[in-house]
């Protein structure tokens, strides 16, 4: 397909198959390193499911909510993590949790995964505690990203 040069429409760049893969497969042995069985979601830059696994022990409860932190970081771009302060009584961004349908998700465990400051897709893991969760996607992140900085000869890739 030719490179489409219009005011009207936008070149938007989405997370592959194939990357959702490779961040899924990166995530699963970061999880087996901590002995931690995830729900492992990864959303392209539209917050739609491209890719899910669960691994053996992970906790039903918790397939909805890997999901909802995939979407949620790729939706708004940033971390899971960072809107914990902000949501509680008080704060600025309190009750956006009720948002979308109750799918914005406040806890650790969701990352977006970016390339030149785009947001491309996003992964949601969970299972583990915050702290795990996170450990666990910023794994499929990584694999991601330095897929595509070997594949491209970059010195650097913007993050």
């Amino acid at each position: 397909m030719a490179q489409l040069n219009s005011q009207a429409v936008q070149d938007i760049p989405h997370l592959t198959l194939y990357g959702a893969q490779l961040a899924s497969a990166a995530a699963i042995a970061k999880a087996q390193e901590i002995q931690v069985p995830e729900d492992i979601a990864i959303v392209d830059a539209s917050q739609q499911l491209l890719h899910f696994q669960r691994m053996p022990k992970a906790k039903y409860a918790s397939i909805d909510i890997a999901i909802n932190k995939a979407f949620t970081a790729a939706g708004f771009g940033l971390p899971t993590h960072a809107y914990k302060e902000t949501v509680s009584p008080g704060g600025p961004l309190f009750g956006i949790n009720n948002s979308n349908g109750g799918r914005f998700m406040t806890i650790g465990g969701g990352l977006p995964i970016e390339i030149d400051g785009r947001v491309i897709g996003a992964i949601g893991c969970s299972t583990g505690t915050p702290d795990e969760d996170r450990q666990v996607a910023q794994a499929g992140v990584d694999a991601v990203l330095a897929h595509v900085k070997k594949e491209n000869g970059l010195q650097a890739l913007r993050m």
